[in-house]
């Protein structure tokens, strides 16, 4: 592989600097590469930062990663959100521009996170083909479109404002959605929403558009943007570790982790699974009350719970076990599993529809919000636990998680069979579409055919 001269397809696959990205992309160059080993080549450029995360990661040969210098650190990352958004559109383009100058092979195709605004552009200056890769949900790609129109249509910036009144109906945004809209508005940082929007103006640049989502699954959402946009807009979902999943597929056969060994002693589907993310997570007190709750229900639980371990260790005694980390998508397809609280990200949410896990929704920002909806509401593979209701360290609070997880967990139930019949349709929806002739395994033909025809000519 040294020449794209000689029919080696070279992407370089720039992710914005989170978990949330780089693992969904990290995961469509695995796939990428394992259907054409041979004809592609694929750059993956992090931050020094995140190489030392990553780096020694098990990958193919044909995936080599780069790194630029770190823009703010991970740590500091979560006290000040906003400015660590601004950074990353800002302080990466230029070290980025300079790694593709001493590049070789020359990049023949740029796959760039749409959040991070600037490789479109880097892109379009060097004439090269550029997908623009997008790491939530069609539906909130599409909700943030048309709020991007409207708003740059009425000249307005968007703050928690813009759709209030009786006068707001965004043009192509349904009233259910409209209201998670407002939500998002009102819950999150107004920079953070404007910087978000910018990204999704920069979009009708590209040559591609690339969903993490499936086909299937949006499939409404999805053919409304391919009506939108001039270019292909691909859905090659779920952008979720499944390879690695299919080389150890007995699940139940891997003692390599203490905690595998504990879901192996627990009867089928009687463990809820508990993470709420990998970046933003509830106060102190939320989580005691969250965990007295549970204790309460007599229920065994799983919980990841990061920083927040040896703590909740302590709280939960023998109704469940607490750890810091575990291999997420291997936990969900364990079979003991019998449901997941989620804050609803939306690569969580992926890996729980491909393990045919339904979903407690309790979402914490931005995406997350029209996601849950997605889940309780939509798809009816889950059903909320209401966030609003728990902000305060009440027996209100300790009472409605009670009697939503008791009901949620009732695999005996009407409405808890129901659930779990559509958690599993969605998981054969999910697994359909990435096998030969399946439309994900077909859109990401399309594309690598797409990507390498400047090499035939």
């Amino acid at each position: 592989m040294h020449s794209s001269a000689a029919g080696v397809c070279h992407v370089v696959a720039m992710p914005f600097p989170g978990r949330g990205h780089i693992n969904p992309m990290m995961s469509l160059c695995k796939v990428l590469a394992s259907k054409r080993p041979n004809q592609i080549l694929i750059t993956f450029v992090v931050t020094e930062e995140w190489l030392g995360f990553i780096g020694a990661d098990p990958k193919p040969d044909a995936i080599r990663f780069a790194a630029i210098p770190n823009v703010i650190h991970e740590r500091e990352k979560a006290a000040n959100f906003p400015a660590f958004y601004e950074a990353v559109m800002t302080k990466m383009e230029a070290p980025f521009e300079r790694l593709l100058d001493r590049l070789e092979p020359p990049p023949t195709a740029i796959l760039g996170c749409v959040e991070l605004r600037w490789p479109i552009a880097v892109a379009n200056r060097r004439n090269i083909p550029v997908a623009a890769f997008w790491t939530m949900s069609a539906s909130f790609y599409f909700m943030l479109h048309h709020l991007d129109v409207f708003a740059r249509h009425r000249h307005l910036t968007v703050d928690k404002d813009t759709l209030d009144g009786p006068a707001e109906n965004i043009p192509g945004i349904s009233s259910a959605d409209l209201a998670d809209l407002q939500t998002v508005l009102h819950e999150n940082d107004q920079r953070v929403l404007q910087l978000a929007l910018e990204c999704i103006s920069k979009v009708p640049k590209a040559n591609y558009l690339l969903l993490t989502t499936v086909q299937e699954i949006e499939a409404e959402t999805i053919d409304s943007l391919k009506a939108i946009f001039p270019f292909p807009v691909y859905a090659t979902g779920p952008a979720i570790p499944y390879l690695e999943l299919a080389e150890n597929p007995s699940v139940n056969n891997d003692h390599s982790h203490d905690y595998i060994k504990w879901l192996d002693s627990q009867p089928a589907e009687s463990v809820l699974y508990i993470s709420l993310g990998s970046f933003l997570s509830v106060s102190s007190a939320l989580m005691n009350v969250i965990i007295e709750a549970l204790n309460n229900c007599n229920i065994v639980y799983f919980w990841v719970a990061r920083g927040e371990t040896s703590r909740l260790k302590d709280k939960c005694g023998d109704k469940g076990m607490v750890v810091p980390w575990c291999d997420q998508l291997k936990v969900l397809s364990h079979s003991s599993i019998g449901g997941f609280w989620s804050h609803c990200g939306w690569n969580s949410t992926l890996e729980a529809l491909f393990a045919g896990v339904p979903m407690l929704t309790f979402p914490l920002f931005l995406d997350q919000v029209p996601n849950s909806s997605l889940i309780a509401d939509e798809w009816k593979n889950g059903c909320k636990v209401g966030k609003s209701k728990l902000e305060s360290e009440d027996t209100v609070a300790k009472e409605n998680i009670e009697e939503v997880v008791k009901r949620f967990m009732d695999i005996e139930s009407q409405e808890g069979k129901k659930i779990r019949d559509r958690a599993r349709g969605l998981k054969v929806i999910c697994h359909r579409a990435i096998v030969k002739g399946g439309s994900s395994d077909g859109n990401l033909d399309a594309f690598i055919r797409d990507i390498s025809k400047p090499l035939m000519r």
